[in-house]
């Protein structure tokens, strides 16, 4: 079976480092794959309030993920602190991917690449929404 491979880029705009807790363990004695996407959330929403921006309210509309990907590189456990480093890319009408890049530093291993896309959602309409040109023009000039 094909592996998924994700083009990184070099350097990302955003870091952040999050503990591995207890509760993210799973019965491999390891950081469960679940719980990397939780961290993956955790560092998404801490990247939005650099610019102020909540998940369901970034000009009046929210996002949603519509695709994710992870790819793990290592293994991770309880008290490791990683680091999160967190892009914008490959933005549309709709949407954009957020990439991350999720590393041991301590250890000086690659732990995970992963994407999530996303779109803006209307979510009392019901419907997609453009891209808000504040959020362009924020992340885009950070990345």
């Amino acid at each position: 079976m094909a592996r998924v491979t994700l083009e990184l880029p070099q350097t990302f705009e955003f870091s952040v480092d999050l503990d591995v807790r207890i509760s993210e363990i799973n019965y491999g004695n390891h950081l469960g794959n679940d719980r990397m996407v939780t961290l993956l959330h955790e560092a998404r929403l801490r990247y939005l309030r650099q610019f102020d921006f909540a998940e369901l309210n970034i000009e009046g509309f929210g996002i949603m993920v519509t695709d994710l990907i992870v790819s793990f590189r290592a293994e991770s456990f309880v008290g490791d602190v990683l680091t999160f480093e967190v892009g914008v890319t490959d933005f549309n009408k709709y949407g954009c991917d957020f990439i991350y890049r999720v590393s041991n530093q301590a250890q000086g291993k690659l732990v995970a690449e992963a994407k999530t896309g996303i779109v803006f959602f209307d979510y009392e309409e019901r419907k997609l929404a453009r891209v808000p040109a504040v959020f362009i023009e924020r992340c885009s000039a950070a990345g």
